[in-house]
């Protein structure tokens, strides 16, 4: 979750880390600090809250130097405070770290500590780390934390620095993301690429257990027991304005309004899935996600029983390395995750490759832990999503499952030339059906306003429009705080049915298919109730509107592709909903955009 930064240069290093955690407040804003290291001493300065409240205290109390660390903190162990936030110094004072993951032993460490007479000022999981190091520290910082690592269990991703040792930072990870960035006469650390992406495209992704010496003018990497390594310098290949707001309001509306050039940038970048992976010999298929990604996957399974005909099973990753899963000869796996680096999903991964299962990743972040223990990556080009809500990664996700299935149903044989061509040229026409509904944009505000006084709601979908469902009560719960349920239109009568009455809206996904008219006799159902009905229509659909006033029409589409239009309208109506509210869209309560511990 949390987000890390570190520099060392030639530069002040206050200003390009307080930029730097900025760019990272998605990852979690309950509290930031910064440490600097100057005249061999150690200062620090940190505040709970948002980083404005960090960037007000750097302006009364300025601090130089040119090497530091600093963080942005999601709170796992310890309320938000400032006691709590990052960076975290050892007793002495000389040493500070910057922690992203959980410490899962770090009751019984400190209790170690304690005895040693070591002091703690905070509640967190995180401050055992400088104490433990300084307990191994005996001139020389690398081998300390080398020592150090050996005692720690759990996730993390660390910079670390020291006033006796002020001329370098130390990094590592396990099972958290690090990157490092490279610079002329100047070299970074950060949890993800914006961070740095102004002053530096070269990056290094850190691997698990791969411990970093990072000086101005050198970067030294080594694995846990001391061998070199030598690392892939990759280059990022968005630009820093594909990480701004670009004159839109806030990130969430900017990546909404960005998906219809993100749909068309798959299909012309679309490759054949190239790896060690014999597709004609797959008898079935399972898909692990979390999230809105999870929602993803359960679209793909209805695109990919439809078009491939082979079963398709999907789970949440978070509960699929629990059950021992049954994996069979032949399985292939597939992972969705935009940051690639989410726990959970990880962790489903790690499990499945012990049965010798083939692994497909669906993500948006090249070099990221998933992409590099995938079989097969399938890259998603959505760019950058700043926004905690996640949007544009969605659709990019659900294009791509498309043009998997298709490729799939061909070399199945189960699609002929003709079929193919006329599949294609429904994705082709995705983009402009999404503009148009983007026009209507203020329609849907309309809309968002006259139910905000609503306390609860409903969304209802069918077939492959159910996923949808579930997804836009996500968006509303995300950032409105609106308690909001999705369901099977199927399953009202067996129980939900029971909520409905005229404090409870609900929005029914009612385009053209083949469950329409099943759809239709949901909201008679939800009307004779008083409930009140928004519905997602297909345009020229008259005989709905003589039951339901208010309707957002998308364009006509073959229904098996409706998933990719139907979402706009519920990611329009959560969004206007929050910001009719009050409510900080990109950064609502209590979320971080990677979920990177369990």
């Amino acid at each position: 979750m949390c987000g890390i930064i570190g520099y060392i240069g030639k530069q002040r290093v206050a200003p390009i880390i307080l930029e730097g955690l900025k760019r990272l407040e998605y990852r979690g804003y309950d509290s930031a600090g910064i440490a600097v290291i100057n005249k061999n001493k150690v200062s620090v300065l940190k505040r709970k809250g948002r980083i404005a409240n960090l960037e007000n205290l750097l302006k009364k109390r300025q601090v130089s130097g040119e090497l530091g660390i600093g963080h942005t903190r999601w709170a796992t162990h310890g309320a938000p405070s400032t006691k709590n936030a990052h960076p975290h110094c050892d007793c002495s004072g000389r040493i500070a770290v910057v922690h992203n993951g959980i410490i899962e032993n770090y009751q019984e460490l400190k209790r170690e500590l304690e005895k040693d007479d070591y002091r703690f000022k905070s509640q967190t999981d995180s401050e055992v780390i400088p104490n433990l190091i300084s307990k191994f520290y005996k001139g020389n910082l690398e081998k300390a934390l080398r020592e150090a690592m050996k005692k720690l269990k759990g996730s993390y991703a660390l910079g670390i620095v020291s006033a006796d040792e002020p001329e370098k930072i130390l990094a590592v990870r396990n099972d958290s993301p690090l990157i490092i960035g490279l610079g002329k006469g100047e070299n970074f650390i950060a949890s993800d690429v914006p961070a740095i992406l102004k002053h530096t495209k070269k990056v290094i992704y850190l691997q698990n257990r791969q411990l970093a010496v990072i000086e101005k003018d050198n970067v030294d990497i080594s694995d846990l027991e001391g061998n070199k390594v030598s690392p892939k310098i990759d280059s990022v290949s968005y630009s820093i304005e594909a990480a701004q707001k670009g004159g839109f309001r806030d990130f969430m509306l900017k990546e909404i309004y960005e998906q219809p050039a993100v749909v068309s940038k798959i299909l012309s970048q679309w490759v054949s899935p190239e790896g060690n992976i014999d597709f004609r010999d797959i008898e079935q298929i399972i898909i692990v996600a979390c999230g809105t990604a999870f929602h993803a996957g359960l679209v793909g399974k209805y695109v990919l029983e439809s078009l491939v005909r082979i079963p398709v099973w999907v789970d949440l990753a978070s509960e699929f390395r629990y059950r021992k899963p049954i994996i069979k000869k032949n399985t292939l796996i597939i992972a969705i995750s935009q940051s690639g680096e989410t726990a959970d999903t990880l962790a489903a991964v790690r499990e499945a490759k012990k049965s010798k299962a083939k692994l497909i990743s669906i993500c948006n972040v090249l070099g990221s832990s998933l992409t590099r223990e995938s079989d097969v990556n399938l890259d998603t080009y959505a760019g950058p999503e700043v926004s905690v809500a996640s949007t544009k990664a969605y659709t990019a996700q659900l294009m791509t499952l498309y043009l998997l299935a298709l490729y799939l149903a061909k070399l199945k044989q189960n699609l002929n030339k003709d079929e193919l061509k006329k599949a294609i040229s429904s994705l082709q026409k995705v983009a402009a059906a999404q503009k148009k509904i983007l026009d209507k944009n203020k329609d849907i505000k309309r809309i968002a306003r006259k139910h905000l006084h609503f306390g609860a709601f409903l969304y209802l979908g069918r077939g492959v429009n159910f996923p949808n469902a579930l997804e836009g009560a996500l968006k509303l719960k995300e950032l409105s705080y609106i308690p909001a349920e999705g369901y099977a239109a199927g399953e009202m009568k067996h129980g939900p049915i029971a909520l409905i009455d005229e404090y409870r809206a609900i929005v029914c996904i009612a385009n053209d298919s083949p469950v329409y008219d099943k759809m239709l006799s949901n909201i008679q159902e939800g009307l004779a109730r008083k409930g009140k009905i928004i519905a997602i229509a297909t345009q020229g659909n008259e005989q709905i509107k003589s039951y339901v006033k208010e309707v957002i029409f998308i364009p006509k589409i073959e229904p098996l592709f409706s998933p990719l239009l139907t979402v706009i309208p519920l990611q329009l109506l959560a969004y206007y909903v929050a910001c009719l509210k009050g409510y900080d869209v990109d950064k609502p309560r209590n979320l971080a955009k990677s979920v990177t511990v369990e």
